[in-house]
């Protein structure tokens, strides 16, 4: 049997690429599009590697909630993944994936500090330490192999993902001393492309049936929508009903940063020392689901900037997804890396209030002080 195809390098194996970007792909696929499949590279640790080489790239997504009235609940088995590697094991292999033409396509998606590069970060013998440096290096590695053209897709929640992480990579390449070549063939042969992604995905409860035993299953919303910069050159990717091209991605961005994912920053802050367990709880519960309302339409919303549309809205979807009966949304993981996503989900808009209104806004000033 013939290898298949193997046209995107993503680098992060967590559930949400699993229910979001691989999953599409694997739509995408089914329905007939030119999509090679996806090499997987685990940055840190290996279990998550070895799973998907066991379930030979394979694994479940339960598909979960209310969509325009209706319930949903379907199973779908994903299968656009075709090898997993462990930047950690197998870094030899990530850099020949990395050089190899038929790549097309560099998906990731970090944590918070992902994007963290030390000052020692190397480049030569073990793998980088930082997502950067590991992107820098493969970049690299494709450069000096002829230099085939690819598609940078960030989708961590970074404002301006995509001139954020090419400015930390060529940073880190003129520390280096890589040459003007180089540098140059990272604006000119490397395609970046700003990104917005938007699903809730969780890992499943314990006690939630798994027949199957899929070390990799993931439940998520039946909502999706993924703003993908439309630009010229780029590699044409997948068509997707979840899928929006658009020349600028950063209303979205804002809109889906500050307001969604704003409140779930807000509700660690303001329901976990209640003992409120999950988004869900929260938002039902009789002081903080008001308390919330306020925060998101007379606090939140107000800030943004003029270009962002269907804002109050999108609020309004967004209080309706966060009281989905099939997802318990746990405020401690949302809590994880809790002080920098204030500093990037709530600061800003504190900032742009008093900028906006000239005095500060109540709720938020609470949180922050």
């Amino acid at each position: 049997m013939a290898t298949p195809a193997e046209s995107v390098l993503q680098f992060g194996s967590g559930r949400f690429l699993r229910a979001f970007a691989d999953l599409f792909i694997h739509e995408a696929r089914q329905a007939g599009q030119d999509i090679g499949r996806i090499v997987v590279v685990q940055s840190t640790g290996t279990g998550r590697t070895r799973l998907f080489n066991d379930q030979r790239g394979r694994y479940r997504i339960r598909v979960r909630g209310i969509l325009d009235g209706r319930r949903i609940d379907e199973s779908v088995e994903v299968e656009s993944v075709s090898r997993a590697l462990s930047a950690a094991e197998d870094w030899e292999t990530v850099l020949a994936a990395g050089r190899d033409p038929a790549t097309e396509y560099i998906l990731s998606n970090t944590s918070e500090t992902g994007y963290d590069v030390p000052e020692t970060e190397r480049l030569d013998g073990a793998p980088p330490v930082s997502f950067p440096g590991k992107l820098l290096a493969v970049l690299l590695a494709r450069y000096e192999h002829g230099g085939a053209p690819v598609t940078v897709i960030p989708c961590e929640l970074i404002d301006d993902n995509a001139k954020a992480l090419r400015g930390l990579v060529r940073a880190l390449g003129r520390k280096r001393r890589l040459g003007d070549g180089f540098l140059g063939w990272l604006e000119e042969g490397v395609i970046w492309l700003h990104t917005l992604v938007d699903r809730i995905t969780i890992e499943p409860p314990p006690g939630f049936p798994n027949p199957h035993g899929d070390g990799l299953l993931a439940l998520t919303e039946p909502f999706a929508f993924w703003a993908l910069e439309d630009r010229p050159g780029a590699a044409p990717f997948i068509e997707h009903p979840a899928i929006t091209r658009t020349p600028d991605v950063r209303p979205y961005a804002l809109r889906k940063v500050r307001v969604l994912n704003g409140a779930h920053t807000a509700l660690v802050c303001r329901a976990m020392p209640l003992g409120i367990r999950t988004v869900r709880e929260a938002v039902d519960h009789g002081e903080t689901g008001p308390w919330l309302r306020e925060l998101m339409l007379e606090e939140i919303v107000p800030a943004l900037p003029d270009e962002v549309e269907d804002a109050r809205s999108f609020a309004e979807d967004c209080i309706e997804r966060f009281r989905n009966p099939f997802l318990d949304h746990r405020l401690e993981s949302i809590a994880v890396d809790h002080q920098i996503k204030v500093k990037m989900r709530l600061a800003p808009t504190f900032e742009a209030y008093v900028e906006k209104f000239e005095r500060k806004p109540p709720l938020l000033s609470a949180l922050l002080t």
